[in-house]
């Protein structure tokens, strides 16, 4: 309960999140890659940021610091969940499919720049809780 508290209170869900859309949208760009020159295959997609976008736009968000204050509604990031979607145009990139193998190792490249990113913030932001539950901080 408490450890949950804490963590709702940092980016770390979102970060995490993250993460997870990352791996699925690296495995979906391996798929694509692999059947480059499978007859018939339909290149897929992950949708996720054009997703949470739209939920942050509904959603206002805020802390209630004094109980007198009106609450605020909070956007719960499981609520968002990534879509894996079949590209159906009839552009044949490869000659047998909708695979375009320039734009998929481009987006490849991408993601994993985009995981690294997110794993580092979150360790750091790992860090900075380890330091303020010991009573530290660098700076």
């Amino acid at each position: 309960m408490i450890r949950n508290f804490i963590l709702e209170q940092t980016n770390i869900p979102l970060l995490n999140k993250a993460l997870d859309v990352y791996s699925l949208r690296q495995r979906t760009i391996s798929s694509n890659i692999s059947n480059v020159n499978t007859v018939g295959y339909r290149e897929k997609e992950v949708k996720f940021e054009e997703l949470l976008q739209r939920q942050l736009r509904k959603h206002l968000s805020g802390i209630q610091t004094d109980e007198r204050h009106i609450p605020l509604g909070r956007l719960r990031v499981r609520e968002v969940r990534p879509q894996v979607l079949e590209n159906k145009s009839d552009d044949y990139y490869s000659g047998v499919n909708n695979v375009d193998i320039d734009k998929q190792v481009v987006e490849q490249v991408k993601n994993e720049i985009r995981f690294m990113y997110a794993s580092r913030i979150i360790s750091a932001n790992f860090a900075a809780l380890r330091a303020s539950i010991k009573g530290r901080f660098d700076r």
